[in-house]
């Protein structure tokens, strides 16, 4: 533990220039535009205590308080430092000033707290440096380190608090590469907040837009305000709609073929519709510069209609099923509003994932070098495939907590139901036939037969269509996945405006009134509780299905249903229904066909039994294709044609 007096504002700040390559991790507060419900991600206030923020890196602690910096943003998290990089001890360097005092904490595996050191401010009006080093060796499995402030007669202000290392770091720069689609607003504000701090500026070399729109990013009002901010920059890339995968190609490509080392060092990815926190950026490049070996950095995904909401904070595959998870000890829908992080003992053990969403992503450039590109699979499972490519080739994907930025839930997506479930099924195909383990065709028969008899029981005839589709491609082999890049998308929703339960209007009321009174429908609603009713319910759902419907639901639906409650025991045994989407933004009107239940169903089955026979054969053909699907030369190929 140390202290000295120090000067004031910039000259502080200039003095520890040298300091900058030992940095991992700075204190950064709520901006002005932030809403309100941001602010428990940055600091711990009992109820009552409200604290001033005087800038994104100063804080005034008011008289007679504490107030924490356990928090989401604030807290350091030691154990991940501790296993993956070559970090042995952090200091905590606070500037201060006022009266009160600084104490400093840890968390263990459980979630105990443990006092560490701290020392006493008197009141003046000089600034003070305080510094506390402390020792990682006891993180390798849990725990984070913060900093706790205390008040009595007289407020307390903090200033520019940072997490060193002992040694400078090896300078690395980064390009950013973000995909865009008709989210103009979204991305020129991403664009602009890359530009706000000159610190975060700095370690950007390049950002690449690929933009894959019909209204082009060039035209919007705020475009020239984002070049400016990048200080020249920013390259747009505008091509045809070739998904994220193909977007996100567009900049490790360029990235990699186009930059050399030392200008571009890592590429960071991340996606047009967020709210980006700039800190997130250097706290990704400074973990990937400080690793022990290369890996991949990836940021968690706060909810960008809840801030104070963590998605999760680790996901793997399943290799058993090859559907992504949660990883073992990760929370989900986190609210640190409710539940900070020093009273959840969940949030203090390490998980270890798979791979992480590229909602934002950084990748050492020699990872792209040794890996390879993504393969050419639109959107959906290019981001798993290639942290399982890399996890073969042993380098892991680490998600690091305090580096994040807010999207949209996946809750209010409907990509379970529309056009992406044939992206869904036909991409988790490909990325089962190169990495499963072992023998998949019995779980994958299993899937299939349970997923499609629910789905034709619930009358979505629709996404059955699609998803015959996307065993289909997938059997026709790796050579098809090029030329389908930019096709794919046109011909999913051509198929999807052949069929009825595809076909929304924003409203039930738009629809003829529900035949069903309420307390029928509401019976309909409760679930089979044992194995013997839902075996009764399923056989009296399929001979129901078998049947003719009843001629007055094609004209008016038999009952209104929520997303949430369209499930195959109440839709199986009915007739027609209006089932609202996940964002309640649409209702379509379900009809039962016999007809197309028998025909989807006969080919589901003729489909999964070709399956099975030909997977080892699919196997071998994709594994042997997989270095050129990603290679540059295929790439570059692609784009240049």
């Amino acid at each position: 533990m140390a202290s000295r007096k120090s000067t004031d504002g910039d000259e502080r700040r200039d003095e520890r220039q040298d300091d900058t390559d030992r940095v991992l991790q700075r204190m950064i507060l709520p901006r002005d535009t932030d809403p309100l419900d941001v602010r428990p991600l940055y600091v711990d206030e009992p109820e009552g205590t409200h604290s001033h923020v005087a800038g994104r890196r100063d804080v005034v602690v008011p008289a007679s308080a504490r107030v924490s910096f356990a928090s989401y943003f604030n807290a350091f998290p030691a154990c991940y430092w501790k296993r993956w990089t070559r970090v042995q001890h952090v200091t905590l360097r606070c500037d201060v000033r006022g009266a009160g005092r600084v104490e400093v904490y840890r968390s263990k595996l459980n979630g105990d707290i443990a006092h560490l050191t701290g020392e006493s401010v008197h009141a003046g009006n000089d600034w003070r440096t305080l510094e506390f080093r402390v020792d990682l060796a006891p993180f390798e499995d849990g725990g984070w380190i913060w900093f706790d402030v205390f008040t009595e007669n007289e407020p307390l202000e903090v200033a520019d608090a940072v997490w060193l290392a002992d040694e400078p770091l090896p300078p690395q720069r980064v390009a950013v590469g973000i995909t865009t689609f008709n989210r103009l607003d979204d991305c020129v504000k991403s664009l602009i907040a890359l530009g706000e701090d000159p610190v975060v500026l700095d370690v950007i070399s390049k950002v690449f837009v690929a933009d894959q729109g019909s209204r082009k990013i060039r035209e919007h009002e705020r475009f020239a305000q984002a070049q400016e901010a990048l200080g020249g920059r920013l390259e747009v890339i505008e091509q045809a709609n070739l998904g994220g995968a193909g977007g996100f190609t567009r900049s490790l490509y360029e990235a990699v073929d186009h930059t050399q080392s030392g200008f571009v060092d890592q590429i960071l990815l991340m996606d047009d519709d967020i709210a980006l926190e700039p800190d997130s950026i250097l706290r990704s490049n400074a973990f990937a510069r400080a690793a022990k070996k290369p890996v991949i950095v990836g940021s968690q995904m706060l909810n960008l209609q809840a801030r104070s909401r963590l998605h999760t904070n680790g996901e793997i595959v399943d290799l058993g099923s090859f559907v992504w998870r949660r990883a073992p000890g990760a929370v989900w829908d986190h609210d640190f509003a409710t539940h900070s992080l020093r009273a959840t003992r969940a949030l203090h053990r390490r998980i270890d994932s798979t791979y992480n969403g590229w909602w934002m992503c950084l990748f050492p450039r020699e990872v792209v070098e040794r890996n390879g590109l993504p393969l050419p699979l639109f959107i959906k499972c290019d981001d798993a495939e290639y942290s399982l490519r890399a996890l073969a080739k042993g380098i892991p994907t680490v998600t690091l907590p305090g580096s994040a930025v807010w999207h949209e839930p996946w809750t209010d997506k409907s990509d379970t139901k529309d056009w992406t479930v044939y992206f869904h099924l036909r991409n988790r195909l490909v990325m089962a036939a190169l990495h499963a383990p072992g023998d998949m065709r019995k779980t994958l028969l299993a899937q299939g037969a349970r997923t499609t008899a629910r789905r034709l029981l619930s009358m979505e005839y629709s996404t059955v269509a699609l998803e015959m589709k996307a065993v289909e491609d997938f059997m026709a082999g790796p050579e098809r996945l090029f030329d389908m890049l930019a096709t794919a998308l046109p011909e999913v929703q051509r198929i999807r405006r052949e069929y009825t339960d595809a076909q929304f209007q924003p409203s039930a009321g738009d629809y003829p009134s529900p035949t069903f009174d309420m307390a029928r429908a509401e019976q309909l609603l409760r679930p089979p509780a044992s194995k013997a009713k839902i075996a009764l319910r399923a056989g009296k759902a399929v001979l129901h299905n078998l049947r003719p419907p009843a001629e007055s639901a094609t004209e008016r639906p038999q009952v209104n249903v929520p997303a949430h409650g369209a499930r195959w025991f109440l839709l199986g045994n009915l007739d027609s229904a209006t089932v609202s989407n996940a964002d309640g933004s649409g209702v379509a009107f379900r009809r039962r066909d016999p007809k197309l239940f028998r025909e989807l169903a006969m080919r589901s089955a003729q489909n999964y039994r070709r399956l099975a026979a030909e997977w080892p054969s699919l196997v071998e053909q994709y594994r042997a294709a997989l270095p050129e699907l990603t290679s540059v030369e295929a790439w570059r190929k692609y784009f240049e044609s």
